[in-house]
């Protein structure tokens, strides 16, 4: 049994129920698990390895509920920098059949290690895509190796242009194949365990790119095998006016119709949620994957994320494809949840009823922690208490970015300062950001694969 002691951090928000803020405090960890928080004199007075956590805020491992791992090969693309949602779709899906095993690995590392270094310790992925002999056991292996918690979402796209959908014919699949694949996933790598790392999630990838037989037989498939469900929904006005034209209904109409409502199932962007949308999520227990910067990027717009809280809505936090972030910074995520919010609330009409209160600091730390937690299902995770996985951030509160700010309140400070890196990142017990540095993985040659892969990625689709 190994143990870990984070000793005489400056201040520890653990972000428990009632959210309890310590200062010159210690962390004790055993294996897997916190054992013991609270002043270090009642600490045990040694471990296996002791960091002196002095001038450091350690908040619990930040969560990202979406992401689009592969899609770091294709940051900043000429041609769609400045398209809207659909535009960038079709200009990026040729260039994304070229993809690769090794491409998706590798992307995968890369993504999960820019998440890392910002103080993320669990993120899902949605991989829909599988040219060329893609699995989705190539990002779980990719997580395997760099010790990320891992929730890998089988996506797939069946209707292609020829049948009404968005994507070319070339890059969608056989939904009998899908399914088959997605059973075979769930059976061999979903763990149910305490402190598992790697869950598996059923996702179709879109109203506009898979059927409504094949989201109802997934929906199914998940609740047979007691696994999570994940799809994008209401994106944008188009995405709106896909649902309408081709459904007749609203998409959160066309979800609760095919069963895609309930406290297993979590939503990417929900930027148009309506009132009548975000009243069923609520009653439902239906989750959001809130994802600012993408949603800024592409000009979707400003998602309701104060109202669905207010009413009851589970909302996590995601970074989304680094195709359309182009980063994976999760502070920096966090930072723009909080100032979107704030503004979104100014843009309504006659004005706001908050102000820059609409969302505060600490606010937005609950959604990039014990928010994701709940929209992924994860008990284990999201906040800092003894018997609960050994999954935290330090960051170093006397580095120039909190300079003024730390002072004054050492936890707002790293959301209202600049974004840092973490100093130390620790994933189920283990240290794999040590003192600003990668641990797990070699990060020079990693970055010069990914470079070297998305040039011949890029060139192949021309």
């Amino acid at each position: 049994m190994s143990t870990l002691l984070i000793r005489n951090a400056e201040c520890i928000a653990t972000f428990d129920d009632q959210r309890t803020e310590l200062r010159h405090a210690s962390i004790y960890i055993r294996d897997h698990r916190i054992e013991a928080i609270g002043a270090d004199a009642d600490m045990p007075p040694s471990a296996d390895e002791i960091i002196d956590a002095r001038g450091h805020l350690v908040v619990p491992g930040l969560v990202n509920t979406h992401h689009h791992m592969y899609q770091s090969l294709t940051r900043a693309i000429p041609g769609v920098q400045d398209a809207e949602l659909f535009s960038w779709l079709r200009g990026l899906y040729p260039i994304w059949a070229g993809l690769t095993p090794e491409m998706v690995q590798v992307s995968t590392q890369l993504a999960m290690a820019e998440l890392l270094l910002s103080g993320c310790t669990t993120s899902s992925d949605h991989l829909y895509i599988y040219p060329n002999g893609v699995r989705l056991d190539d990002s779980i292996e990719a997580a395997r190796q760099i010790g990320m918690r891992f929730v890998a979402t089988r996506g797939s796209m069946s209707v292609g242009k020829s049948q009404g959908g968005l994507p070319p014919d070339s890059v969608v699949e056989k939904e009998d194949a899908i399914l088959k694949d997605t059973q075979r996933l769930i059976e061999t790598f979903h763990d149910k365990a305490h402190g598992a790392m790697v869950n598996v999630a059923v996702a179709p990838c879109s109203p506009f790119s898979v059927s409504r037989d094949l989201m109802r037989e997934s929906a199914v498939l998940a609740r047979q095998f007691g696994v999570r469900l994940h799809t994008h929904l209401a994106e944008n006005d188009h995405d709106i006016a896909y649902s309408r034209e081709k459904f007749n209904c609203t998409p959160t109409e066309y979800a609760q119709d095919l069963g895609w409502l309930g406290h297993d199932v979590w939503h990417a962007h929900c930027v148009k949620l309506d009132a009548k949308g975000i009243a069923l999520f609520a009653k439902t227990r239906t989750g959001v994957a809130h994802c600012p910067c993408s949603n800024m990027r592409l000009a979707s717009g400003i998602a309701p994320i104060r109202k669905m809280i207010d009413a009851g809505v589970p909302v996590g936090l995601g970074v989304d494809g680094s195709a359309s972030n182009d980063g994976a910074h999760m502070v920096n995520e966090a930072r723009q949840a909080l100032l979107l919010a704030r503004v979104g609330r100014a843009l309504e009409p006659f004005g706001c009823d908050h102000g820059p209160s609409e969302m505060t600091a600490r606010n937005a730390l609950e959604v990039a922690t014990r928010g994701g937690a709940e929209v992924l299902g994860r008990p284990d995770i999201g906040h800092l208490a003894p018997g609960m996985c050994a999954d935290l951030a330090l960051f170093d509160l006397r580095t120039l970015g909190f300079a003024g700010g730390a002072v004054h309140d050492p936890v707002a400070s790293l959301l209202l300062c600049a974004s840092p890196n973490s100093a130390w990142t620790i994933v189920n017990g283990r240290v794999v950001v040590r003192e600003g540095q990668l641990a797990t993985v070699d990060l020079g040659p990693l970055v010069e694969r990914h470079n070297r892969l998305a040039v011949q990625l890029a060139a192949g689709a021309r």
